[in-house]
This record gives structure tokens, C-alpha cells and sequence, in this order.
């Protein structure tokens, strides 16, 4: 029980963390300010790791329009929860206590599976809450952020289905196509 506890909170831990990362990444990239809410929070819980990744990047990785720390910094907390679990778990080590490879591509396997299970989740709730919004504040500063976080996944979709009736079908697109990415991930 204590376990199964731990193992949880260790998880929405680390969701949260590598989520954020992921979504620093993406404001950077899409070009939106970290001075405003989500950002200063995102920029607030990743300092710790985006900063001191950037130093030991080339200045020209780091001056990119990708921000590669933070990607980075998402894949090694993936890493780091992906050891946590072996370790807890005991699933590291052979008899004698060393680590075998087939662990560590296991290890190595399971960060990238976090990651694209993150990545995916944290668009998941962007396009939900976008989709709420656009029902009961449309226009209300939190809607258009949104919309401008997920416009560069919805607009290839609003070219090819039609809006029937007054509503935007590619939002529900955008929801089953995420879901069905959710499922081949897990």
C-alpha cells in the first residue's frame, strides 16, 4: 500500500516536472512570453535544470529557436524516474550486482515512452481546456493562450475538416488523434 503510494507520488512528481519542461519548450518555440502565467511558473520549476544545461550547451544549440534545454532536461528526468523505479524495484542489477545492458536500452526505452506519454497527456489538457474555453469564456486571456499554444496542431487539421454548423469538428480530431497516440504509446 505504502508503496503503491510512493510509486504514485513519485510519478505526478515527475509528470509534472518533465510536463513542464516539455511545455517551456514549446512556449519558446512557438514564440510565446515567460512572463506571463503559465510561464513564469513553468520558468519558475525548471530554472533548476533549464539554467545549468544551457552553460554546457554549444551558444549555438543554445541561441537556437529550440530550446534544447529544456528537451534535454525533460529526457533526463525521464531517465532519472525511469532508474528510480528500477531501483526501487530491483530491477538493475544482474548476480553480481552490476548493471546489464539490456536494463539500460529497457531504461533507455522506458524515458522515451515517458516522454511521448507526457508530451501527448500535457496536449491532451491544453486542447481540453482549450475546448472549454471556446464554450464558456471565449476571448478571456487564458482561451487565447491556449489557442495560440495549440494552433500550430490544429490548423493543419482546420484545412482539411469543415466547420458543420457553427463548430469546429478539428478540435475533436485533434482529441482522438491524441488519444490514439496515448494508446499505441502504452
Amino acid at each position: 500500500m505504502l508503496e503503491r503510494i510512493f510509486v504514485f507520488l513519485l510519478e505526478t512528481s515527475f509528470f509534472l516536472l518533465i510536463g513542464a519542461c516539455l511545455l517551456r519548450g514549446w512556449m519558446n518555440w512557438i514564440r510565446i512570453s515567460m512572463r506571463e502565467q503559465p510561464g513564469s511558473f513553468v520558468m519558475a520549476i525548471t530554472n533548476w535544470l533549464v539554467i545549468p544545461l544551457r552553460r554546457f550547451l554549444p551558444a549555438a544549440i543554445a541561441k537556437s529557436r529550440i530550446d534544447w534545454a529544456s528537451l534535454i532536461g525533460a529526457a533526463l528526468l525521464a531517465l532519472v524516474y525511469g532508474l528510480l523505479l528500477a531501483l526501487l524495484f530491483g530491477a538493475m542489477t544482474g548476480a553480481g550486482g552490476i548493471a546489464m545492458p539490456a536494463t539500460m536500452f529497457a531504461l533507455l526505452g522506458f524515458a522515451i515512452k515517458m516522454l511521448l506519454r507526457v508530451a501527448l497527456q500535457t496536449l491532451l489538457i491544453l486542447v481540453f481546456g482549450f475546448a472549454i474555453l471556446s464554450w464558456v469564456q471565449p476571448g478571456s486571456p487564458a482561451y487565447l493562450l491556449l489557442g495560440r499554444l495549440i494552433d500550430p496542431l490544429i490548423t493543419p487539421l482546420r484545412r482539411v475538416i469543415p466547420t458543420v454548423g457553427g463548430i469546429d469538428l478539428s478540435i475533436l480530431a485533434l482529441l482522438v488523434l491524441l488519444q490514439i497516440g496515448l494508446m499505441i504509446v502504452s
